[in-house]
């Protein structure tokens, strides 16, 4: 049974890229009118729709498998386990990761960041450490290491950031010092798209033996990711982000660390056994999934990570950069418009001010247009900062956008400078 009388047609990376074939047929949500216009959604990098893959797959466990995973014997729970543990292993093929123990379900790329900084953070860091990130950070590879430092008496530093929003080798590798004991970075900024040298950064870290959260939130849903090349020790992303539900999301870490690391939450599903004097934890990945999980959530996941792969990431990054470059040129030459963020690397995201116009007002009138973008500071309020704005108005383009879609946001800009001058 199927979320609707239609058949749920899967992709193929057989057939030809196309983004307006891929919208029509799989995202049901995209086939509607904002204010007597087509839905333009260029807000992906804050959530991404979901398509009927996905939706069906939820709405299938729900009316056919729904029992809680692990130690039941009845067929309901022997299926939900099966999609369960089926959605994991397709996170481990998703991230090349080398053995699926190594695989955490969280409830995104914040929760994930949260249990390592708890945890793994906690034994690391102490008195006088310091803790690294660079000034394109998210808030949720902020505030974490923020508190950890709090706590243990650490200090957090950062690698800044240049006026195209790029942190270089040279900055990073200079902010690294004898006292760094933990990195932290995006793979991807949200506020910028500015693509990070993950791999680079990580091997100046791994010169000095300082291990390597990665935060993936924003890479996971345009970049072919491989753990095992990168040489991090964490790897982090999430669910709606990459064309899967929200309150799900997937922690990856060395084995050797979670197998060290204590519990992040206590309760059920992560004990091997309890009695009043002693609790013998399970073992990974099970040891820090306490209670009861987010198996809809899971499995609705597995099924969009099933979905991107079948399209290829390959193909899905070279459309949204073809994007990319024609908004930047088309928005660019708006009068007025200013771009922040000009790395010559970057996912699909433009991020612009107009010095006549409040970001909020801008994205307003956009949305009578149909449009839906972004407006406010992203969660990376230091970026904002760092540029000298309260916000920006960020556009950021899914496989399911078209050349169509530019055009509608740069004809509702042209509005928005006629109206303000």
């Amino acid at each position: 049974m199927t979320t609707s009388n239609r058949e749920i047609v899967r992709p193929s990376r057989s057939e030809p890229f196309d983004a307006a074939t891929l919208r029509a047929r799989d995202f049901p949500i995209l086939n509607q009118e904002i204010h007597g216009h087509r839905l333009v959604y260029l807000d992906n990098a804050a959530t991404s729709q979901k398509p009927r893959a996905v939706i069906e797959a939820i709405t299938r466990y729900y009316e056919h498998d729904n029992a809680n995973v692990h130690r039941g014997v009845h067929t309901l729970s022997e299926r939900a386990t099966h999609g369960y543990e089926t959605a994991r292993a397709r996170v481990q093929a998703f991230l090349g990761a080398p053995s699926v123990k190594e695989i955490i379900f969280t409830r995104g790329t914040s929760e994930a960041i949260n249990l390592v900084a708890s945890t793994f953070g906690h034994e690391r860091v102490d008195t006088g450490d310091e803790v690294l990130i660079t000034g394109l950070e998210h808030h949720s590879n902020i505030v974490p290491w923020q508190m950890l430092c709090r706590a243990r008496g650490a200090k957090l530093t950062v690698a800044p950031i240049d006026q195209r929003g790029v942190v270089t080798p040279e900055a990073f590798a200079a902010a690294l010092t004898e006292k760094t004991k933990l990195v932290a970075f995006s793979h991807v900024s949200n506020a910028l798209g500015t693509i990070n040298p993950a791999e680079q950064f990580t091997a100046l870290a791994r010169e000095r033996g300082i291990p390597v959260v990665i935060d993936g939130a924003q890479a996971a849903p345009h970049l072919k990711i491989d753990v095992a090349a990168l040489g991090c020790d964490f790897y982090a992303f999430s669910g709606h982000k990459v064309y899967g539900p929200t309150g799900i999301g997937a922690l990856w870490g060395k084995a050797e660390h979670l197998e060290s690391m204590p519990p992040y939450q206590g309760g059920g599903e992560m004990i091997r056994s309890v009695t009043f004097e002693e609790t013998i934890y399970n073992t990974i990945p099970h040891k820090f999934e306490a209670g009861t999980p987010n198996i809809a959530g899971a499995i609705g996941l597995g099924a969009a990570l099933e979905y991107v792969s079948a399209i290829g990431l390959d193909r899905i990054a070279a459309h949204e950069d073809e994007l990319l470059q024609q908004a930047t040129a088309a928005v660019g030459a708006l009068p007025g418009i200013e771009l922040k963020g000009t790395a010559p690397h970057k996912a699909g995201v433009l991020s612009f001010t107009l010095a006549a116009a409040h970001p909020h007002d801008i994205g307003t009138i956009l949305d009578q247009r149909g449009v839906a973008v972004r407006a406010g500071h992203h969660c990376a309020q230091p970026v904002m900062e760092f540029f000298g704005v309260p916000a920006t108005v960020r556009a950021s383009f899914g496989l399911y956008n078209t050349s169509e879609d530019i055009e509608a946001l740069v004809a509702g800009l042209q509005e928005v400078v006629k109206v303000f001058g």
